[in-house]
């Protein structure tokens, strides 16, 4: 017979957590309770409070009622007294603690209940938490609710009543515009200190960021309370440039994203370095919104560069817009051709991750809910269940187990290239900082195969090229550009059928225009003015990515791009909508206003332009069609063509007996222009039976309101559901094209469309 173990001594300072079989004790419950996820998140955080917050069990209640509306009814995970005495005299409660299992994301509906808690409570804190993510809430009970705002932390146990206050005082999330005018102040330190041009002065705030975000995350994985990015500890360092110590580190914790060179360093005089410290050292960017950073970042950048280096940035209200209309799954692979600072590779990256956890969260509720109300098991199998069912779910959210789903996700499905160096590296650095996703990311002309980026690879491609920019015919393919590693050839050769085909084509253009690997230079005419019009004419680049995208896709593929609105109504471009017509669906066209980019330098008018590529089935159908409605229009117009052809070469021949050679080359320029005319005509009325054979509908919107004004302010937004839609706006765009995809014919029938 088993020895009976020895239960705990009450309120000793529990030095591990104690488990046995699938029982967890709780040392302030004083007994064991059954090993489930939430159990264990629970007991585990308790641990946290005691040896790193330094709070006592005599000062700690767990599962307490904070209302007396039954026993089942608001109970919280912990609260915790401001001393021992404080919850012995049973008054409120400093700090009201929120558990969730691993596999929730927190949601709003968490933030709200761990504040009706701490409301009840009348608490001055209250944290919710679980291993993906803690937050930490200040209270103020004078507001209605909401009357929560987050946080940097909450009190150690030995904290003083004016550390206390600092705490309730100092707000971690901080606006975009607090942030952006903050980034503009460290530039112009740098620039005004060191003489900097501005785009030299970005390269060094960039590397200081890095390096706070570096350390920001090894204290936190670390638990330490001591911040070492801080001018306190620089000034404590010995040494001349202690800030390049910890940018030594950085670079070696990211040595193998060839992020920054292996003797790049931070070129600012170490006073410098100091005062962008202290201008930083109160924010916490790790812990900070995603959607703060990334504005704020995007509005600092599309200010510095504006003029600069020629480019513009995606505002986030847009690029949200298109990424919602591609609707985004996991397994899906995007791209970004011309990636800038990553925005749309960053929010695809947050949209699957956070599908990816909200799947998980599914499969372990409905387990819960089944075990749960099974009566014939046990407490110790539904307990078993679970955590095994939790462990394997875990196992496939690991971020570091190569296979595993968010593993691919950062690793198998995001990819990006800027031909702008330094684009490239803040992309990545971008990319790093909102979670993962950067290793697909390359300096390189978008144009050309390199690495994973090549063509019929992508399910999703999504960009805002730069716009008004020619591609010369001096432009030509560079040995350098092609060239990869053959470790890189093999992975990819391994994992990719098109990757060696892809790679051979670029190889073959060496030397050559860049414009010759495409069809859209040639533009319409013979084959002798095609050829001509490549190795002479100038091409506008945001034409030129239209193809490069619309190759990228794989069939199916959805393609979200940012084009001037010349592309759509010009009429010597109407080549280039027909080229695009033969290859993919137009699923929708959005008009935006004209001040949409100008906070970022842009003055073009711009719309958005969806395509869905062909499946071979859909491509097959229309090339099909395509000839026979060809073949139809001629054989229509053949009598006519013959007829007036036979009149003309007769007149020709004629001219020609009676040496007339200047009514020879009149007659022959006529038969020219004749044939030419009729050339354009038979594909114009190609073009309509085709459509009349091939047709779909096409969603049309012009927006007027997007989310940003002509400053980069804040302003109503009409594209997407959100708090600040314009008045009389029942549906946004986005909802108005889901439902037209489902049904178009209520669009056309009450007059909505265009």
């Amino acid at each position: 017979m088993a020895k009976k173990q020895p239960e705990p001594q009450p309120y000793a300072k529990p030095d591990k957590i104690q488990i046995r079989g699938n029982q967890i004790y709780s040392p302030v419950r004083k007994t064991w309770l059954q090993l489930t996820p939430e159990e264990r998140v629970r007991q585990e955080f308790l641990f946290v409070l005691i040896n790193e917050y330094g709070y006592s069990l005599y000062q700690i209640d767990e599962k307490t009622p904070v209302t007396s509306r039954g026993a089942a009814q608001a109970r919280a995970d912990f609260l915790i007294w401001r001393t021992p005495d404080a919850k012995k005299r049973q008054e409120h409660a400093l700090i009201v603690i929120e558990c969730k299992a691993d596999n929730v994301t927190i949601s709003l509906k968490d933030y709200v209940q761990g504040a009706n808690y701490a409301q009840y409570e009348h608490a001055r804190f209250f944290v919710t938490h679980n291993h993906r993510e803690t937050k930490y809430w200040k209270v103020d009970d004078k507001r209605r609710m909401p009357n929560y705002d987050e946080i940097a932390n909450i009190p150690h146990a030995d904290a003083t009543d004016k550390e206390v206050n600092e705490l309730l005082a100092r707000l971690k999330v901080f606006k975009e515009d607090e942030f952006a005018k903050l980034l503009h102040e460290c530039h112009n330190v740098i620039r005004n200190r060191e003489k900097l041009d501005p785009a030299a002065a970005f390269d060094e705030i960039a590397k200081i960021l890095f390096v706070k975000v570096y350390v920001e995350r090894e204290l936190r994985a670390k638990r330490s309370r001591k911040n070492l990015f801080s001018v306190g500890y620089l000034d404590d360092q010995l040494g001349k440039h202690p800030l390049n110590t910890l940018f030594g580190q950085t670079k070696e914790a990211y040595a193998d994203d060839k992020i920054f060179e292996s003797d790049e360093e931070i070129r600012l005089k170490p006073a410098t370095g100091r005062e962008i410290v202290k201008l930083l050292e109160r924010y916490n960017l790790s812990e900070t919104s995603e959607d703060i950073k990334g504005i704020a970042f995007e509005r600092f950048l599309g200010r510095t560069f504006r003029g600069e280096i020629g480019q513009f940035f995606t505002p986030r209200t847009i690029v949200e817009f298109m990424i919602r209309m591609v609707d985004p799954k996991e397994g899906d692979v995007i791209c970004d051709p011309a990636s800038g600072s990553g925005g749309f590779l960053i929010r695809f990256f947050e949209i699957v991750r956070q599908q990816i956890l909200a799947d998980a969260d599914r499969q372990y509720q409905e387990l819960k809910i089944k075990v749960e109300t099974d009566k014939k098991l046990s407490p110790d199998k539904k307990a078993t269940m679970l955590r095994e069912k939790f462990d394997a779910i875990q196992a496939t959210l690991d971020h570091d187990t190569p296979g595993s789903r968010l593993w691919k996700l950062a690793n198998r499905c995001i990819f990006g290239t800027d031909a702008n160096d330094r684009m490239a590296r803040t992309s990545k650095m971008n990319m790093i900082m909102h979670g993962d996703g950067h290793g697909g990311v390359h300096h390189h002309d978008g144009f050309l195969n390199v690495n994973g980026i090549f063509e019929g690879r992508f399910d999703i491609v999504l960009t805002n090229p730069p716009f008004g920019a020619n591609v010369e015919p001096s432009d030509v393919v560079h040995e350098s550009d092609v060239r990869v590693s053959s470790e890189t050839e093999e992975r990819y050769a391994k994992e990719y059928d098109l990757y060696t085909e892809a790679l051979a084509r670029v190889h073959a253009a060496v030397g050559k225009p860049i414009a010759s690997l495409f069809e859209l230079p040639k533009g319409n005419g013979t084959e002798k003015e095609r050829n001509k019009r490549v190795k002479a004419a100038k091409i506008k680049t945001e034409i030129l990515f239209i193809e490069r995208c619309l190759s990228l896709l794989k069939p199916g593929g959805r393609l979200g791009i940012v084009l001037p609105e010349g592309i759509f109504n010009n009429p010597s471009l109407a080549y280039v909508r027909e080229f695009c017509e033969n290859r993919a669906f137009i699923r929708a066209v959005v008009s935006l206003p004209q001040e949409a980019f100008f906070s970022s330098g842009a003055s073009v008018k711009a719309s958005l332009l969806f395509l869905q590529k062909f499946t071979e089935e859909e491509k097959s159908d229309f090339d099909s069609k395509h000839t026979e409605a060809n073949a139809e229009v001629k054989a229509m117009n053949a009598d006519a063509i013959t007829a007036e052809t036979a009149r003309l070469e007769t007149a020709i021949a004629v001219a020609k007996a009676v040496r007339d050679a200047e009514m020879r080359k009149a007659l022959q320029k006529e038969l020219a222009d004749y044939e030419k005319r009729m050339a354009s005509t038979i594909a114009k009325e190609t073009r309509a039976l085709l459509k009349e054979r091939f047709p779909y509908p096409i969603f049309l919107y012009e927006a007027e309101k997007v989310g940003i004004t002509a400053t980069g302010e804040q302003d109503q937004n009409e594209l997407v559901p959100n708090d600040n839609q314009p008045p009389g706006i029942t549906k946004t765009c986005l909802e108005l094209y889901q439902e037209f995809r489902r049904n178009p014919e209520p669009f056309f029938l009450a007059g909505e469309m265009g």
